[in-house]
């Protein structure tokens, strides 16, 4: 193949633009979303993911997910291109080029930023509770066991793509991310958040966001990175990429707007909150359609999405389960919701457009192969980490917040000081 230097810029832009969305979109995200005493834990959580899995990516992760010689369609060999060996330059030492015109070695620049935004993901369903030694014990264990094999088997020619287990019914969707992303990282954050247990005091004492503003940062850079994310899978600067940025920008505009209608019927106002939530419910649920939905398609599942998850964040007070940050209603209701629906909204094979039930039923079958395989994997992790690690900080640790008990820094220290000193001045 020949060198396309649109094509690599685009993917070299969206590659940054994606790891963006972790740090620091995601950790301002979650950051504004926890406590004050647990701001710089979840920060860190997202930096430390990234540290975690952007080495591991290099070592086995690319083989494992799309270099290495497959496996009962599962993973991919882990050894075939370990560290990269053979994986993106010649013998003769020249840039291996694939199909689009791009250098591999950018898409293995583009493909980890994916695996580092899905683990970060998981930390907001345990915030305020957990050690931040059994995280990093956490990560690499999960990567490994889940992601890597997920991604092999959606992206890498594994069992749910388009040549995998229901080709014969149809071709499996999922143009970003709603199973491999969202689905995987959602399934893990319930189960840990079940299985590691509730914060002392929840559903007792208020646990309200201690800073909003950032928050709303956080989204609006999630925002942007986004469009790297859909856009970007793409893999070239084409009209596709276009419509993945038309779709990621209604969708996520619907979705709001139907959180936020959601929360005034229901509660009788529309919080910033919800709109930060509505922008990212959205952005979850256009993730496995943005290339195959019209933009017509894009709203109705925006708005579908955005109400769904609107409901769904208030499970965890009937169900009693303590997903921190609401990981389960946005994260896996919006993947599920958006992985389902292209049955009914892709324009080329959707039920809604005549094409019949073949779509929804294939959508659906690796909907729940998702599901089933990220929750073995992720309780396999569990229990590993809790044998050697152990996840809970104990009841005074938790009580003084993970920022000090873990890293013994404090969020506003020197605000707080600051003010102090001032106060004694002016006394």
């Amino acid at each position: 193949m020949t060198l396309d230097t649109g094509a690599t810029a685009w993917m070299l832009i969206s590659a940054c633009m994606v790891l963006l969305m972790t740090v620091p979109a995601l950790a301002l995200f979650y950051g504004g979303m926890s406590r004050s005493k647990s701001v710089l834990n979840m920060i860190m959580m997202s930096f430390g993911a990234a540290a975690v899995v952007g080495v591991l990516y290099i070592l086995w992760g690319w083989s494992m997910s799309y270099g290495g010689k497959d496996i009962a369609g599962l993973v991919g060999n882990p050894f075939s291109q370990f560290g990269l060996h053979g994986a993106y330059l010649t013998a003769g030492g020249e840039y291996i080029i694939d199909e689009h015109g791009v250098p591999v070695i950018i898409s293995v620049a583009f493909q980890v930023t994916f695996a580092i935004i899905t683990c970060a993901l998981i930390s907001g369903a345990i915030a305020d509770r957990t050690r931040f030694g059994a995280w990093m014990t956490f990560v690499p264990l999960w990567v490994t066991l889940s992601y890597f094999p997920m991604a092999h088997m959606v992206w890498g020619g594994g069992a749910l793509s388009p040549e995998g287990w229901f080709s014969s019914i149809a071709e499996p969707i999922d143009f970003a991310g709603g199973t491999v992303v969202h689905i995987n990282a959602g399934v893990a954050g319930f189960l840990l958040a079940v299985v590691i247990g509730r914060r002392r005091g929840f559903g007792q004492l208020p646990m309200r966001p201690h800073n909003l503003p950032m928050t709303m940062i956080g989204a609006g850079l999630l925002w942007f990175g986004w469009f790297g994310f859909n856009s970007g899978s793409a893999f070239t600067a084409d009209g596709l990429a276009g419509l993945a940025w038309v779709n990621t920008t209604v969708a996520a505009c619907a979705a709001v707007l139907g959180w936020l209608i959601t929360e005034r019927l229901r509660d009788g106002h529309a919080t910033s909150l919800g709109a930060a939530s509505g922008i990212v419910a959205g952005l979850v649920g256009i993730t496995p359609a943005a290339g195959t939905v019209s933009p017509l398609g894009a709203i109705v599942l925006g708005l579908v999405v955005g109400v769904l998850c609107a409901l769904s964040v208030d499970l965890k007070y009937r169900f009693g389960y303590d997903d921190s940050l609401d990981i389960v209603g946005v994260h896996l209701v919006g993947g599920l919701a958006g992985t389902v629906l292209v049955g009914f909204l892709s324009t080329e094979s959707g039920l809604l457009y005549g094409h019949g039930p073949a779509q929804l039923v294939v959508q659906v079958l690796v909907a729940l192969v998702a599901m089933v395989f990220s929750a073995v994997m992720t309780l396999i992790c569990w229990l590993v980490v809790q044998r050697c690690v152990g996840w809970r900080l104990s009841a005074e640790e938790e009580a003084t917040g993970p920022d000090q008990a873990e890293h013994s820094e404090s969020a506003y220290e020197t605000l707080t000081a600051g003010r102090l000193a001032f106060s004694r001045k002016e006394i």
